[in-house]
């Protein structure tokens, strides 16, 4: 039976828009938000995804105030209507594509509740291409545009209501769309050699008053870099490569915390653009957020229809504290390029070796 996309002149497949171009449990299709006032008190990460393969959607939405983190979880069938993106009391509304975004979360019961509005304050870029491989296995291939704006809006969490200004309240978002693992582990097969030595990342979206830098970057335990984009993009549209980022974290000692970094960038001609991060607050996307190395639950995961879930993490136990320093953190943070002063999200992970950072281990 046709979907109501199919209605539209935008199919790519000699298929009804009620299924992807692949047969692959892994396809998914999900879409990402930051928000953070200029403090560093408080952050906001949230997102909805649908896995059409695996007949699910669900989306999720985390806070860090203080040694506090919220998270709340929705899960549900996936429909045929793609243009409703609902999830139980959690809605995105495309208010006008590329520009505003509306999200509402009616997830009091659980612990946050919010109506937010986005303002793309810079055009959305597209990533260049990200595919990644564990052994002979294609483990991600994905397409991904991201963008820096505004909020408007209330956030409910904790018993407190928090006005959300766009005077003072920023942050980034993304969508992506492709393969990588969702749902119930797959039988692993035979297991790559020499096995898992390391993973180190950063990706990193900040805006300033007169331009935004999306950068990320990718390298094995040996500091080869396998994955590199690095852009400005100005108000009227236009794009600059920065070339091949040079990284220098600064981390908190004894710790894989990042406090700072400075990050050499090189626009057309070989003129240094020099970014110095500062963080603020941080989120751990894989505790209660769903992203990998989540013992609680993960993307794609069936739960059953209308599906909820809450949880407060207290960050100074122990048994949480332990496990934070296992996934991808994204972090608020302060930046300045030259003389100008921006703010945005570092996220960064590093597990296991990586030679450059004289991390040798677990």
């Amino acid at each position: 039976m046709p979907v109501p996309l199919d209605e539209y002149p935008i199919h790519q497949l000699p298929l009804s828009l009620a299924y992807v171009g692949t047969g692959d449990r892994n396809f998914y299709d999900r879409c990402y938000f930051a928000a953070h006032d200029r403090t560093g008190d408080i952050l906001l990460v949230t997102g909805l995804g649908v896995y059409p393969n695996l007949g699910v959607t669900d989306a999720y939405a985390t806070v860090r105030r203080g040694d506090r983190q919220w998270a709340v979880r929705f899960s549900d069938a996936l429909g045929d209507d793609r243009l409703r993106q609902r999830v139980g009391p959690y809605r995105v509304e495309v208010v006008e594509p590329l520009r505003r975004i509306r999200l509402a979360c009616d997830g009091d019961a659980q612990g946050i509740g919010f109506d937010l509005t986005w303002d793309g304050a810079f055009p959305a870029v597209h990533e260049a291409q990200h595919v990644m491989r564990n052994g002979p296995r294609l483990s991600l291939d994905a397409s991904r545009f991201a963008q820096l704006g505004t909020w408007t809006g209330v956030l409910r969490v904790g018993g407190d209501e928090i006005t959300v200004d766009p005077a003072t309240w920023v942050g980034a978002r993304d969508r992506s769309w492709g393969l990588r693992p969702v749902g119930e582990p797959e039988p692993p097969g035979r297991p790559p050699e020499p096995g898992f030595a390391g993973f180190w990342w950063v990706y990193s979206q900040l805006r300033f008053d007169d331009y935004a830098i999306v950068l990320l970057a990718q390298e094995e335990p040996d500091g080869y870099r396998v994955h590199n984009d690095a852009m400005r993009i100005w108000g009227d549209g236009r794009r600059e490569q920065l070339g091949w980022p040079e990284i220098d974290i600064r981390y908190r000692p004894g710790t894989r915390h990042p406090e700072g970094a400075t990050i050499a960038l090189t626009a057309r001609g070989g003129k240094p653009v020099v970014l110095e991060i500062d963080t603020l607050t941080s989120i751990a996307l894989h505790v209660g957020a769903g992203y990998g190395g989540d013992p609680e639950w993960s993307h794609g995961q069936w739960k059953g229809r209308d599906w909820a879930s809450g949880s407060v993490y207290d960050l100074t136990d122990p048994a949480v504290a332990g496990r934070v320093p296992y996934g991808v953190i994204d972090h608020a943070c302060r930046a300045t390029c030259d003389e100008a002063l921006g703010w945005g999200i570092f996220e960064h992970a590093t597990i296991g070796r990586h030679d450059p950072s004289g991390f040798t281990g677990f």
